[in-house]
């Protein structure tokens, strides 16, 4: 039996067990799995970490390609910038320094971190203040 056919059949194979039978496929393979609890994205993480193994997986050339195109970058916030965005019907600053970004008298070190303390969720700082596609107005 080719090297194909074994990697075909440790593929269909994976759609059977249960998210702790993928975990205990992955730690027999890889080591430690990943912490998803996405039965569904494990499977396809380990179906591709398979067939890479077998197959090779991306070349530098297409990863920094995927890499470069994948998440449309941020505007870049030089020592100085001030962001206005309004919340709950209040106008708020925030001012990029030195040391990270400044909201009501305290330092946070990314814009993520502002929004969450700003509304109690976890957010994608630059998406949440209007610096990437996407977001909210």
């Amino acid at each position: 039996m080719s090297r194909d056919m074994d990697v075909t059949e440790e593929v269909r194979a994976l759609a059977r067990p249960d998210l702790e039978g993928l975990r205990q496929a992955w730690r027999g393979a890889f080591g430690e799995p990943p912490a998803t609890r996405s039965v569904e994205l494990l499977r396809l993480c380990l179906a591709w970490r398979l067939q890479a193994g077998a197959h090779g997986g991306l070349d530098v050339g297409l990863r920094r390609r995927l890499r470069d195109a994948s998440v449309p970058a941020s505007p870049p916030l030089g020592e100085g910038a001030r962001i206005l965005k309004e919340w709950g019907g209040v106008l708020h600053q925030v001012d990029r320094t030195a040391e990270g970004f400044l909201w009501e008298g305290h330092t946070y070190p990314s814009l993520s971190k502002v929004a969450e303390v700003m509304t109690g969720v976890k957010r994608n700082g630059p998406r949440f203040f209007g610096l990437r596609e996407g977001a909210p107005r």
